[in-house]
Formats: structure tokens, C-alpha cells, sequence
């Protein structure tokens, strides 16, 4: 619990945000298991095995320019992890940070939660130097969708064809400025995420 505390990076009435390493994928890899609904939505199938390993693990993708990447738990006073973010700051481009996974247990859908931690994840994420806030949803997970939209998330594209795991998906770039940003500056900073893009 004492190392735990020293790692928080942020909290939130009784829930603390920690950064998750090799140490930490048994925890994390009991989250998945507990709360397979993205799994199954997104690639057809539950987690697998090395479901947490993998997502510590996993590299961007080759030319990909970042600057961090965190993997996450949110956890209660119990210390007992309640969801989890995968962030990457500066992805693409300076103060741009990506949104790669968030999962909040099953649980507490509904309940505001998710809203709590996001919020407070982007507050953080600011006070780091992001200026955007970015993320892909599978279209057709209309839970995430319209999560997100209530987060202030807007469409920039659409991915077509984004094959993941047995299931084949089109994917919704969203994108958020936090520092009163238009969609013509994001879009000038970040051509891949234009609408014409290949």
C-alpha cells in the first residue's frame, strides 16, 4: 500500500490513479477478467491470458512519434482497482495526448464514475502540457460512444475496415481541445486525422 501511495498521479474523492508495470499484470489482468464487455465487443472474444502483459508491453506503432505512454489503474480506499487508461502524451504531435483504453468496471456503469475518472484524468493530462485530448471508439459500442460525447468528444474521421481481433470495425476519431482549440487547428496540426486522409 505505502509503495502504491507513492506512485499516485491522481486522485479523486476516494479513488487514486496509478501508473501499472510488469509488477502490476496479475492485478490488472484479474480486472479484464472480471469486466470483459470491451473484449468481447471489440474483438469478439473475452481477454486472453496475456491480455495485461500485452497492454504494458505493447509498443506504438513504428514512426509513431510520443512522448510517454502510461498504463494506469484506478483504484478504491479498498485498493482495489475499479478501472484503467492506457494515455500516451505528444503522440503525433506536441501536447497532443491519445487515449488508447479506458475501462471502468462493469459495476459502476452508470453511475457516474466513468465521468469522475475521465474528468480528472484530463485534468491531469492539461496540468502535463496536453492541449488535446484524442481517441478512436468502435463504432457501434454505443455505450462508449455516447460516453464519450458526453465528455465533449467530437468526430474528426472515420477509420474503415480496422480489423481487430476476429471482428472488423470502423472506427470514430474523436477529438477534445482543452484550451479553446478549433477543429481547423487541431486538423492543421495533425493531417492524419483529416477527414480526406488515407
Amino acid at each position: 500500500m505505502a509503495v502504491r501511495q507513492a506512485r499516485i498521479l491522481f486522485a479523486v474523492q476516494r479513488y487514486r490513479a496509478v501508473p501499472l508495470g510488469a509488477a502490476d499484470s496479475a492485478e490488472l489482468q484479474r480486472f479484464f477478467d472480471e469486466n470483459p464487455e470491451y473484449f468481447v465487443i471489440v474483438t469478439g472474444q473475452g481477454p486472453h491470458p496475456s491480455e495485461a502483459t500485452d497492454e504494458i508491453d505493447r509498443a506504438l506503432p513504428d514512426g509513431w512519434a510520443f512522448t510517454k505512454k502510461w498504463v494506469m489503474g484506478f483504484v478504491d480506499e479498498a485498493d482495489s482497482m475499479v478501472g484503467m487508461a492506457e494515455v500516451v502524451s505528444d503522440l503525433l504531435k506536441r501536447r497532443v495526448w491519445h487515449i488508447g483504453l479506458f475501462i471502468v468496471a462493469t459495476r459502476l456503469h452508470g453511475s457516474g464514475i466513468g465521468q469522475l475518472l475521465y474528468g480528472n484524468l484530463e485534468r491531469w493530462a492539461h496540468g502535463q502540457g496536453a492541449h488535446w485530448m484524442r481517441l478512436g471508439v468502435v463504432e457501434g459500442n454505443t455505450r462508449a460512444e455516447r460516453f464519450w460525447q458526453r465528455c465533449g468528444f467530437v468526430d474528426v474521421r472515420k477509420r474503415v475496415g480496422v480489423q481487430m481481433g476476429a471482428r472488423t470495425h470502423t472506427i470514430r476519431v474523436m477529438v477534445k481541445p482543452l484550451d479553446g482549440g478549433s477543429l481547423e487547428e487541431y486538423l492543421a496540426l495533425v493531417a492524419r486525422d483529416s477527414p480526406d486522409a488515407s
